[in-house]
C-alpha cells in the first residue's frame, strides 16, 4: 500500500511516530505510526485487541506511551493528561458513554465549563448553546431532558454534541454510529462533512466498513499492535481491508435458513405487553431455531426481551415455556427457568468488570461450583479454562480481570456464562455491537452451535445483513408492535425496512 506525495498544504496536523506500549504480559503497540491531515477523515480499523483503543487513549492523554513521538502542527507535544489533550485541540468520543445519568443534556455537555453570570450558572445560555448543538446534529430531544431518560442512540448524540462543543481541531470518534438509526447516521455524516469543510480533522474508528468507504479519505489498518498499512480509501475494497485486518480471507455467509429441521415448540408468547413500549406481542420459538427480531431504534425490541427475561414485568399476555405457563418475576427466576440474555450493553449489564473471567463465567450457575454455599475457586477456574479453549477467548488466564479484555473477548465471556448456565432459550440483544469482523464470525458460529445443540435462540440486531445471514425466521417490530414475519427464503433488506417503518403489512 503506497500513498501519494504529500504537498505542503497537506502537511499533517497530527503525527504519531514509533508509538510503543506494553502492559504486563501483553505488547499492545509496537512502532505504530499514524498521521492526520487538516480537514481529513482518517479511518482506523482493526480487530478487537488490535491496539486501536490503546493508541487513542495515548492520544487522549489517558495512557502514557513507552516510546515514540507525538507532534501537533509539527511541534513535539506531551499529552500527559486528558486536559492536556483538550488544550492541544484533541477531543475523543469514546464508544462507552461518559455521561452523568441524572443531569440534563445541557448540564452534561457543559459539565465543568458551565457559563456563569455574576457567579451563578447561566442556565438560559447553557440551554441555548445546547439547543444549537442538537439542531446541528438533527437531534429531536430536549436540552433539559435527563440523560437517563434518553435512548442509547440519543445518549450517543449527546456525547457527540459534547465533543463538538469544545471546537477541537482533532476529533476522534470511536464507533459513533453503533446505535444510530439511518436518519441519525445521515445527520452524523452531514456533520462530519461540515466539520471537514471547516478544517477539522477526524479519526473515525468503526467496524462497519461501508461507513469507512462512505465517509473516510484514508484508512490505516492495525493488527496485533502493528500497522499493516495506510492508503487512500479509493484504492481499496472491503475484501482487501478485511484480509489485512484478520490476516486471512473470511467467507461471506449467505442468509440464514439452515437446512436442519427444527424441533418441537420451546417458547410461545401470547399478547405479551409491557406498557406502551411493547404491546400485544405474539410469536412461537422452536428448538434449534434462530428467530431474528428487526426494527428501528425505539421499536420495542429490547423492552420485549427484557420482559421475557424478567428484568421488566409484563402488564399483559402470557408465556408458555416447554409446555408450562411461566411468568418470570426477575432475572434470577428467568435463569432458573432456563432463559438467558446476552444484553446490548455487555459492560454494564453482561459482566462484572472488576471480577475475574472465571467468576463471570460461573456467575449464573454458582451452585454447580459450590459446596455448602462456598464457591470453589479451583472448580471455577477449571470451568472457565474449558470455555476459554472452546470459545478461543484471548486472555492471559482465567483469573484475568474482565475489564482488561477486548470487546470481542468480553462478549465471549458473556456467552460462556450462558453456555455454562445451560439455557434452553438464549436471547442475544445486538450480539456483535462494537465487535470486529473476525470476532463476528466466531460469535455467529457459537450462535449456530447453540441452536444445533437444541436450544432456541432469539437474536435482536440493527444490522440487516446480520439478521438475514443468521435468522431462520424474522419478526419485524414497529412502534411496540409486531409488524410482520418473514421466512428466511423470502426476506430482503427492503422487505424488512418496509415493515420496520410501518409501510408494509
Amino acid at each position: 500500500m503506497s500513498e501519494p506525495t504529500v504537498t505542503a498544504a497537506e502537511a499533517p496536523l497530527l503525527q504519531m511516530e514509533g508509538i510503543c506500549k506494553s502492559f504486563p504480559g501483553v505488547r499492545a503497540l509496537h512502532e505504530v505510526s499514524f498521521d492526520l491531515r487538516p480537514g481529513e477523515v482518517h479511518a482506523l480499523v482493526g480487530e478487537n485487541g488490535a491496539g486501536k483503543s490503546t493508541l487513542i487513549k495515548i492520544l487522549a492523554g489517558a495512557l502514557q506511551r513507552d516510546a515514540g513521538t507525538i507532534r501537533v502542527n509539527g511541534q513535539p507535544t506531551q499529552l500527559r493528561t486528558p486536559q492536556a489533550a483538550i488544550a492541544a485541540g484533541i477531543s475523543v468520543i469514546y464508544q462507552d458513554f461518559n455521561l452523568v445519568p441524572h443531569l440534563s443534556v445541557g448540564e452534561n455537555i457543559y459539565l465543568g465549563r458551565e457559563p456563569h453570570h455574576w457567579g451563578i450558572i447561566d442556565f438560559r445560555t447553557m440551554r441555548a448553546g445546547t439547543r444549537a448543538l442538537l439542531d446541528r446534529l438533527g437531534a429531536g430531544f430536549s436540552a433539559t431532558a435527563p440523560v437517563n431518560e434518553l435512548s442509547v442512540a440519543e445518549q450517543q448524540m449527546v456525547e457527540i454534541a459534547k465533543a463538538l462543543s469544545v471546537e477541537s481541531k482533532v476529533l476522534v470518534m470511536d464507533e459513533p454510529s453503533a446505535t444510530l438509526t439511518e436518519h441519525e447516521l445521515a445527520a452524523l455524516f452531514a456533520q462530519i462533512r461540515r466539520l471537514k469543510s471547516e478544517g477539522v480533522s477526524i479519526i473515525y474508528i468503526s467496524h462497519r466498513l461501508e461507513e469507512v468507504f462512505e465517509i473516510a479519505d484514508r484508512v490505516t489498518v492495525l493488527r496485533d499492535g502493528e500497522v499493516v498499512g495506510t492508503a487512500p480509501v479509493a484504492e481499496l475494497d472491503a475484501g482487501e481491508i478485511i484480509r489485512m485486518m484478520v490476516g486471512r480471507e473470511i467467507r461471506s455467509e449467505e442468509s440464514g435458513g439452515r437446512q436442519a429441521a427444527h424441533g418441537e415448540e420451546m417458547l410461545r408468547v401470547e399478547g405479551l405487553t409491557r406498557g406502551e413500549k411493547a404491546r400485544g406481542i405474539s410469536f412461537t420459538l422452536h428448538r434449534g431455531e434462530i428467530l431474528g427480531i428487526a426494527g428501528l431504534v425505539g421499536a420495542g425490541r429490547t423492552e420485549l426481551v427484557r420482559t421475557i427475561f424478567g428484568a421488566d414485568h409484563a402488564t399483559g399476555g402470557r408465556m408458555i415455556l416447554d409446555g408450562r405457563p411461566v411468568r418470570p418475576r426477575s432475572p434470577a427466576h428467568a435463569i432458573a427457568l432456563g432463559i438467558g440474555l446476552v444484553p446490548e450493553d455487555r459492560k454494564l449489564q453482561g459482566l462484572v468488570l472488576g471480577m475475574a473471567v472465571a467468576s463471570n463465567v460461573t456467575l449464573a450457575r454458582l451452585g454447580a461450583v459450590s459446596t455448602a454455599g462456598v464457591v470453589s475457586g479451583r472448580q471455577e477456574r477449571q470451568v472457565a479454562e474449558g470455555y476459554i479453549e472452546q470459545l478461543d477467548i484471548a486472555t492471559p488466564g482465567a483469573l484475568q480481570t474482565a475489564r482488561n479484555l477486548s470487546g470481542g473477548n468480553q462478549q465471549k465471556v458473556v456467552l460462556a456464562k450462558w453456555l455454562f448456565a445451560q439455557s434452553k432459550v438464549l436471547i442475544f440483544d445486538e450480539p456483535t455491537r462494537g465487535i470486529d469482523v473476525g470476532a463476528k464470525q466466531e460469535i455467529y458460529r457459537i450462535m449456530r452451535d447453540v441452536a444445533q445443540a437444541g436450544a432456541a435462540v432469539i437474536m435482536i440486531s440493527s444490522d440487516l445483513p446480520e439478521v438475514l445471514r443468521m435468522s431462520d425466521r424474522i419478526m419485524v417490530m414497529h412502534e411496540g408492535e409486531v409488524a410482520g414475519f418473514l421466512e428466511a427464503a423470502e426476506a430482503t433488506q427492503e422487505r424488512i425496512m418496509m415493515l420496520a417503518t410501518g409501510e408494509g403489512s
